[in-house]
């Protein structure tokens, strides 16, 4: 039951809001009584903390395995775009302000994990585009990967990109382009520009 409670309670948070949702909603949405949650989770704080983790962890669960299909560094971060896009709901950026706001300690402490794991995934991109020749000879890993961490998270503000304006797909698509374009070779640029060719057709 616990296993349920928090793929629906995900389902909800990441479509509705970690504010939005309250613990009748989840029960109602599931079709049992607040006491059956209650006996799963001591309260909302609880069920918020376990789901930010779960999604985390499916998240990198599964860009691990996408990691390991072998695919060039250009491909693979598009994939990896593409699956966290879908899995996120079109990363809506409302559930992860609500979080930010009402559970910010929880949201301090999964985006230190995010960062760490985003931190090996970026730099190991990064040395893999170096030994393909894909990416220039004279980046500095450490720098690209933290200028890069700060960019997908930056453009989640929507102070400076309302949503409006800016299409959180379109947005996450514009700046993969710019991250990419910044560092690849000519070998790197044919890869990229057919990519970006082949996802307008």
């Amino acid at each position: 039951m616990k296993d349920e409670i928090l793929k629906h309670s995900s389902e909800l948070f990441l479509t509705q809001g970690f504010k939005s949702v309250t613990m009748d909603d989840i029960a109602t949405h599931m079709g049992i009584s607040k006491k059956t949650i209650y006996t799963s989770f001591t309260n909302k704080t609880e069920l918020v903390r376990e789901v930010g983790s779960k999604i985390l962890a499916d998240l990198k669960q599964t860009i691990e395995c996408l990691v390991g299909e072998h695919m060039n560094p250009i491909e693979e971060l598009y994939e990896i775009k593409k699956y966290v896009m879908h899995y996120l709901k079109g990363e809506r950026s409302y559930p992860i302000q609500q979080m930010q706001k009402y559970y910010p300690a929880i949201y301090d402490e999964l985006k230190n994990d995010q960062y760490e794991f985003m931190q090996r995934c970026v730099l190991r991109n990064l040395n893999h585009g170096l030994e393909k020749g894909l990416y220039r000879t004279n980046i500095d890993p450490e720098f690209i990967s933290r200028i890069y961490f700060l960019g997908i998270t930056g453009i989640k503000d929507q102070s400076l990109f309302p949503i409006e304006q800016f299409a959180p797909a379109k947005l996450h698509e514009t700046y993969l382009e710019y991250h990419l374009r910044g560092i690849v070779t000519p070998e790197g640029r044919k890869i990229l520009n057919n990519l970006i060719q082949s996802n307008e057709d």
